[in-house]
């Protein structure tokens, strides 16, 4: 009975891609409060397809993959339509942008240069990952004329740009060394 259950945190992650698209139109539309009710039920079934798929075992390769990307799209795009509508710099946005493009091309020729190229994290790249979620969500929550001070729009850009290149240069300096060690060896 419980592998017929398997399915639900893809099914999750699949919604949590559905969900994108009224999220950008949101933000686009200046519709800030729907904006963070969408990125409040997509952080939901992030928790929630999370807990299921390390409580119950239902992980899969589908989920390993899909569940980041997932995540990534979502971010990635509250800062283009942030971006887009004038609320953000489009330094910031070629910023994060160009992090995560750097990580994946330096992923791709690393596996087809060196060898088998499995990703995790570092604590830079989650710490990086939180502080461009928690700016998204101050910002937004601003934006929708909710409690939040001002400063949290130059502050959360300053932090934002600071933690992409420092993560990003970690992965660069950790995935150099490894191709290194691996080509010598």
């Amino acid at each position: 009975m419980t592998s017929y259950w398997r399915w639900i945190p893809n099914a999750l992650t699949f919604l949590r891609v559905l969900l994108i698209v009224p999220f950008a139109m949101a933000l686009l539309e200046t519709q800030y409060r729907v904006a963070l009710i969408v990125f409040f039920v997509a952080a939901v079934t992030d928790g929630i397809d999370g807990f299921l798929a390390r409580h119950f075992e239902w992980r899969s390769r589908l989920g390993a993959i899909a569940d980041p990307l997932a995540d990534k799209a979502l971010l990635i795009t509250a800062y283009l339509m942030l971006t887009w509508t004038g609320v953000l710099p489009l330094w910031l946005f070629l910023v994060v942008l160009g992090r995560d493009v750097l990580i994946v091309l330096g992923g791709l020729v690393f596996h087809y240069t060196v060898g088998r190229f499995e990703l995790q994290p570092s604590l830079l790249g989650k710490l990086n990952t939180f502080v461009q979620i928690l700016v998204v969500l101050a910002i937004i929550i601003l934006l929708a004329g909710l409690p939040m001070p001002p400063w949290v729009l130059p502050l959360g850009v300053d932090l934002v740009a600071v933690s992409a290149v420092a993560s990003g240069l970690h992965y660069v300096i950790i995935w150099t060394g490894r191709a290194w060690r691996t080509k010598r060896g």
